[in-house]
């Protein structure tokens, strides 16, 4: 089949790699460079992990993923990915930390219980005395996005796919499989997937009711000069427990320390509104770390990278098929992980045009 796929995210990208692979003639179509550090999966790093919730479903999928991306490291000929395995620090019952600790558990899944003075022992950036106990996974690590997307590239072209770099799609008519440039030009493929990210509301705001956008930032940090050599060798943290949502990676693949927040977020209605760093925004991202975080107010601000996301309701990923296109989205700011098996999985339901099936592996519900 003659296939477009919008968007040249990770979605994008390894769905183009796996039909490219099924020996479908591909036309990969993105409205910025790749990789587009405006995208989602844009940044230098992200989380790979097991730990969900022991209820989503997802912890199993990680299986999939680490499988899919054994297959890419041996197609593209380099592996992209650091296993330092990742960290949860428990600040409150029932918070996120807990809840992953409990999905370890019904899983099965390898992880060890870290009394708090053992912790700040083995973690000196850790605030003594702020949290009731941390755990350690060793199945996990940071992904590292730009050289993931950069071997795709160089992959896809090698392999007889069309890549069609700072050429954005304004329209596609879902009956004829016809996708529009901003320059005027027109593209027809048997089938359009579109895995557009926070831009899919502007290609189909009919899904408006299933997709909300938001725009949010992470910030690289300098931390202390006696933390760098602890800093350096920890793990991912995953979660820092009680209200903030908060996760670290530590310097990796070559890019530095960056915190996030899933608090940091604002609803918006489009995905390129205020893409700047506002001032003050470094600082205010850091301090929602302090506690279980030590000296906070001593980590230097050194970069604030903005980033617009589309969040499902429930916070699963979406797919729907229009005419000729499907719609595809990623899982609400966590998908990244999963990047290499939602390419080989779309790729399976265009092929056998099925995408009852893939909707409910998206979800997590036939694993």
């Amino acid at each position: 089949m003659n296939i477009i796929v919008v968007g040249a995210g990770i979605a994008g990208l390894s769905t183009a790699w796996a039909l490219t692979k099924a020996g479908h003639q591909v036309s990969l179509v993105e409205q910025g460079s790749i990789p587009n550090p405006l995208a989602a999966s844009g940044d230098h790093h992200r989380i790979i992990r097991r730990a969900y919730g022991a209820s989503t479903g997802y912890g199993r999928l990680i299986t999939e993923a680490y499988e899919a991306w054994d297959e890419l490291w041996a197609d593209i000929g380099e592996t992209h990915y650091d296993p330092r395995g990742f960290i949860c620090v428990s600040r409150e019952p029932g918070d996120e930390a807990d809840e992953y600790r409990e999905g370890l558990e019904a899983g099965g899944y390898p992880f060890e219980t870290v009394e708090p003075a053992d912790a700040v022992t083995r973690w000196p950036f850790l605030e003594a005395g702020s949290f009731n106990y941390a755990f350690f996974s060793p199945e996990g690590g940071a992904l590292h996005c730009r050289k993931i997307a950069a071997g795709l590239v160089r992959w896809l072209k090698a392999n007889g796919a069309n890549v069609y770099e700072n050429s954005k799609v304004v329209e596609i008519d879902q009956e004829t499989g016809t996708a529009t440039l901003e320059s005027g030009e027109t593209m027809q493929g048997e089938r359009v997937i579109v895995t557009a990210g926070a831009w899919v509301l502007k290609l189909f705001p009919e899904l408006g009711f299933e997709l909300t956008t938001y725009r949010t930032a992470v910030v690289y940090l300098d931390p202390p000069a006696d933390l760098k050599a602890a800093w350096e060798a920890a793990p991912v943290i995953l979660d820092v427990g009680g209200k903030t949502d908060g996760y670290i990676i530590p310097p990796s693949g070559g890019a530095g320390l960056k915190f996030g927040s899933g608090l940091h977020k604002v609803k918006t209605s489009d995905a390129n509104w205020n893409r700047q760093p506002v001032k003050g925004e470094g600082e205010a991202i850091r301090n929602l770390f302090s506690p279980p975080m030590a000296r906070i107010e001593e980590y230097a601000v050194k970069e604030v990278v903005t980033c617009a996301y589309t969040f499902t309701a429930d916070e699963r990923f979406l797919a729907r098929a229009l005419g000729k296109c499907l719609v595809v989205s990623a899982c609400s700011g966590h998908g990244y992980k999963f990047g290499a098996a939602v390419g080989r999985r779309v790729a399976s339901a265009v092929q056998a045009d099925d995408t009852e099936s893939l909707i409910s592996w998206l979800r997590a519900e036939t694993v």
